[in-house]
Parts: C-alpha cells; structure tokens; sequence
C-alpha cells in the first residue's frame, strides 16, 4: 500500500515529467505551423552623393527596395542624376526576383526611363550575383519601343582594408542596339563609367564615403554629344553616404 508520506516523496518527480516533456517539444506525429519562408524585406540606398561635375554640382542616386520571401520577391531598381539643378537621367525598374543557384539570382520585369527627353520603356530580363574573387555583378538586357534593345552591366568587389574601412571599385558599362538622337544614344558601346569609393561603416547599415568618378561617352553617343556641346569625358569627386534598413 502507498502511503500518503510515500505519495508527498513521488510527487515532485511526477511533476518533472511531463514539465520536461513539454520543454522537449511536441510529441512525435503532432502538427505544429511553422512559416520557414517568411515574408521580409529591405531598403539598400547605395549611394546618395553629391559630385563635383564638370557641368556643375550633382546630386545622384541609387537605391532598391525589395519584399517578398527567400523563393520569389518583387524588386524596385531606382537610379538617377540631377546636374546644376536639371535632372539628366531618372530610371525606374520593377522586376521579379528568383534565385537559379546559390549565388545567382533571376530577374524580369519593366524598366521606365523619365528622362533625359523622351520617355522610355523597356522590358527587362537579367541575373545578378557573385562571380568569382566575390565580385558583385548585375547584367541586365533590355527590349523596348521600335525595337530598340540595350545591356547594362555593373561590376564590383568590396575590398576590406579593415573592420570599418571598404574600398568598393565599380565599372558600369552600357550598350544599345539602335540610334535614339532625342535621348542623345548612338548605336553600339555608348558609355563607361569607373569609380573608386571608400567607406566607414559607422555601423554596418550607415556609412559616409568619399571617391572618385570618371565617365566617358563612346563611339555614336560621343559624337551625338559633340553636336550637342556636351562634354564627351568627365571626372569628378563625389561624397555621399551607403545606408540600408
């Protein structure tokens, strides 16, 4: 027979076990909802700087927002330039992303371009992603009105002189298969650009820089700049700031 001093002995390990039971997690074969692809997302404004250009000071910009899950999200590409108080170039891309390997990453969707002059838009398809030696490449091909078709590539490391300091060179090129005079572009190569910009990550989503820029028209667009008085070749310094949340 249990007594009752026998009970009041066994009853602090009878609470035990079922307490670490349920510190364990569920029994085996329950259902339990858990979301493993949540939905998130992100601002990166990648630079926002002022330029010393040649035509006068300038405010550029680059940034993309996106949302969605860790499988499929929607992209938002922005990227512009104001000079001496007159914007000469405002993009606008809303593309679908998906990643196709573990470091490349699938996108298509819609490019508007609001100026230099006359509107454009194009549909965009393109990857993104890291090459070897950690190089960060975005390539994007364009289809747009009167058949008109263009590639942009953009290419780059970050390159760590410490903790805080990043040194980040960029070559962006771009190309077009047809003449378009009224937004000054001639076939074929159309415009380099290479920079060098040194950071300090104050934290790692806020960081000052400060750099060099230089651009240059080539082939039809140069001569379509020419007739136009505009500078062919420009290099400038730059200031700004690389900041994300």
């Amino acid at each position: 027979m249990v007594s009752l001093k026998n009970v009041g002995r066994l009853l602090p390990g009878l609470v035990a076990v079922p307490m670490l039971a349920f510190a364990a997690g569920p029994p085996m074969g329950s259902t339990v909802h858990m979301d493993d692809n949540p939905w998130h997302g992100m601002v990166l404004l990648d630079q926002l700087e002022w330029q010393d250009a040649e035509a006068g000071d300038a405010l550029a910009w680059d940034l993309e927002a996106w949302a969605g899950t860790d499988d499929n999200r929607i992209l938002l590409r922005a990227e512009g330039e104001r000079v001496d108080g007159e914007t000469e170039e405002n993009r606008l891309e809303l593309l679908w992303w998906r990643p196709i390997t573990s470091r490349w990453d699938l996108v298509a969707g819609l490019r508007q371009d609001l100026e230099p002059a006359a509107a454009r838009s194009y549909a965009a398809l393109g990857v993104q992603g890291l090459a070897p030696g950690w190089v960060h490449v975005e390539a994007t091909a364009y289809l747009g009105e009167r058949g008109q078709s263009g590639v942009t590539l953009k290419a780059g490391p970050d390159l760590l002189l410490t903790n805080r300091l990043i040194l980040a060179p960029l070559l962006e090129l771009d190309a077009w298969g047809r003449d378009d005079e009224a937004n000054g572009i001639g076939n074929g190569l159309s415009r380099v650009t290479a920079g060098l910009r040194l950071r300090y990550e104050v934290r790692r989503e806020f960081a000052p820089y400060v750099g060099l820029e230089w651009a240059g028209k080539l082939g039809d667009t140069a001569d379509l700049a020419r007739e136009a008085g505009e500078s062919v070749r420009d290099a400038r310094w730059v200031a700004g700031l690389r900041a994300w949340f």
